[in-house]
């Protein structure tokens, strides 16, 4: 078997492997590189989609790392417990808050959070703020995250009080478990990190960066199944296409999102 060679990319170096786990887990910590830490019980779950295209390739060039900590070896006898039955009764299980309490402080000091760097906690939970736009831009501005992937029937409360934890929503929906909202806040946040995309011109435009839905995109070819693409953005008129476009994001805006068509028009009122 012919043997692929590494590629150098400065501070690090990432061949080919059968694991690729070890893309995030057994690279070295790269200074001043924006990094997700996430505390599962699935690490074999990451990283998932956000190996594949863009997100991967900026992964493998050291713009931005992610770190799995596994939960189970920190549980609690032979068994390596990590859960228990909820105190009151119910049903289900809750992760124990000793379980938990070691998992976070072994995660944490290797952050920047211990020396007062902008490294917040957040806990994935049904309960938690719905992401959005915003959130993902403060999230790329800090140093990095730490994740808690919740499982069973959620986390000892004691927990997410005693480290101030953040809670955070994917949506008003209940899932098995917090790590693929965890993938979807990662891929939503590491795409804002300069380099990752590319182009700093395709986040600016797109849904939500100023507070209204995208306008419709088209391509080629110029006619498909009878269906033209509307003459203006044929024109090379570029002030009549940036017109119609931002009618359009409003137009849609209007129609498919009053909350964030409220909002945009509050703010249009204190500006």
């Amino acid at each position: 078997m012919t043997q692929t060679p590494s590629k150098s990319h400065g501070r690090l170096s990432i061949g080919a492997t059968l694991k690729p786990r070890e893309l995030m887990s057994d690279t070295p910590d790269l200074a001043g590189v924006w990094k997700a830490k996430i505390l599962t019980l699935f690490p074999e779950a990451f990283p998932g989609v956000l190996g594949e295209s863009l997100t991967g390739k900026a992964l493998q060039q050291g713009l931005w790392q992610l770190e799995t900590v596994d939960l189970r070896p920190f549980g609690i006898g032979k068994h390596k417990n990590v859960d228990d039955t909820p105190a009151g009764g119910g049903a289900g299980m809750v992760l124990r808050a000793d379980v938990l309490g070691e998992a976070i402080d072994h995660a944490m000091a290797g952050t920047t959070a211990p020396k007062g760097g902008n490294w917040p906690l957040i806990y994935l939970s049904p309960r938690g703020r719905r992401m959005d736009q915003k959130m993902m831009q403060t999230f790329a501005r800090c140093d990095g995250l730490t994740l808690l992937c919740g499982r069973f029937e959620g986390v000892d409360e004691r927990v997410l009080e005693h480290y101030g934890i953040m809670e955070v929503s994917l949506g008003d929906f209940v899932m098995t478990g917090g790590e693929l909202a965890a993938q979807a806040l990662i891929d939503a946040t590491v795409r804002l990190i300069p380099g990752v995309l590319g182009n700093h011109a395709s986040t600016e435009e797109e849904s939500f960066s100023s507070g209204l839905l995208e306008h419709p995109q088209y391509t080629r070819p110029a006619e498909w199944r009878g269906n033209q693409i509307p003459e203006v953005l044929m024109s090379g008129h570029h002030g009549k296409i940036a017109d119609w476009r931002q009618q359009m994001s409003e137009t849609i805006t209007q129609e498919r999102r009053p909350d964030l068509w409220a909002a945009h028009q509050a703010r249009a009122s204190d500006d």
